[in-house]
């Protein structure tokens, strides 16, 4: 059985006498640029006898349109790394400092860093003015040890990977672009299966609705094709991730998925959408006819899509 991260905030985090290999960064995403960074921490404190901690924050300023991962989904992912704590630093309580300052009262003082990792473009304190290089001044001067690590890059035009590529990837309809920068990890909203207004049932394709978290990036409108964790049941699909714009005029974004060969009551039951390929934009239909016809063609080209992949609904 997978031991699970611990998660920490500064005023929880226990003082450890054997110190940390610390990874850091925001990992918003954790993208396999980020995977690299995250596997060498664990592998050094194994090998070192100390404690891997990723650190992490709340209240980021590119967070303001929503993450890419919430903090429980970073925690199931480091789980499953093998990380053993996560240290959730609240960016306004941080932002402010000098680099100088940040590294001796939060990496050595608070964290009792021993080994850090980072890409190199880690920026940290006042104004983004802490970089690598004063990263090395302080292992330097603590001895400490210090691994940077370059972008690692994709595609044919060597792109660098990012959480910022990852929002793109989302915003463009490109979840299996952003799946493959991931390292095959897709993007997911997680909820509780809410009534909706029943009409997918009355027109034969009933479907599991969950609300898109608040704090979730918005992905563009529209159909994928899904794959549905329930418990430890995988399922596949087709989400429809909008507003509803032929049969309603809600304004909160849902998640609607239409499962296969699957009917079973699971109103209020905690599912994962993992969104695998885009079908098409969201779409008013002149009617409710047309609208189901849209969803049989859907269901269709999506079960296409899936066999392409080996998999059989």
């Amino acid at each position: 059985m997978i031991k699970g991260t611990d998660v920490f905030y500064l005023d929880t985090l226990p003082y450890l006498h054997g110190g940390r290999a610390v990874a850091l960064g925001f990992f918003d995403g954790i993208h396999t640029g980020h995977l690299d960074i995250i596997r060498k921490t664990v592998k050094t404190a194994v090998l070192e006898g100390m404690t891997s901690t990723v650190q992490t924050f709340i209240n980021f300023g590119k967070s303001e349109e929503g993450v890419l991962t919430s903090i429980e989904e970073k925690k199931e992912i480091l789980s499953a790394l093998g990380v053993d704590e996560m240290l959730v630093l609240d960016f306004n309580a941080v932002k402010n400092m000098s680099p100088e300052v940040f590294c001796d009262e939060i990496l050595n003082m608070k964290m009792s860093a021993r080994a850090l990792f980072a890409g190199e473009d880690y920026r940290f304190g006042k104004d983004a003015s802490g970089d690598v290089n004063a990263l090395k001044a302080f292992t330097d001067r603590t001895g400490a040890d210090l691994t940077v690590f370059k972008d690692k890059l994709y595609g044919e035009e060597q792109r660098r990977i990012s959480s910022t590529w990852l929002r793109e990837c989302l915003d463009e309809g490109k979840p299996d672009l952003y799946r493959e920068l991931c390292g095959g990890r897709p993007f997911s909203y997680s909820g509780m299966v809410v009534m909706g207004n029943q009409l997918g049932r009355q027109l034969g394709f009933p479907t599991a609705n969950i609300e898109v978290p608040e704090q979730k990036i918005k992905v563009k409108r529209g159909v994928y094709v899904s794959r549905v964790m329930l418990g430890s049941n995988k399922l596949y699909g087709v989400t429809n991730v909008g507003v509803k714009p032929t049969v309603d005029d809600a304004s909160n974004v849902l998640a609607e998925t239409y499962i296969y060969n699957f009917d079973d009551d699971i109103y209020g039951a905690r599912i994962k959408v993992e969104l695998l390929d885009f079908l098409r934009p969201e779409q008013k239909f002149d009617s409710v006819e047309a609208l189901k016809e849209a969803v049989e063609e859907d269901k269709l080209t999506a079960k296409t899509i899936l066999a392409k992949s080996g998999i059989i609904v």
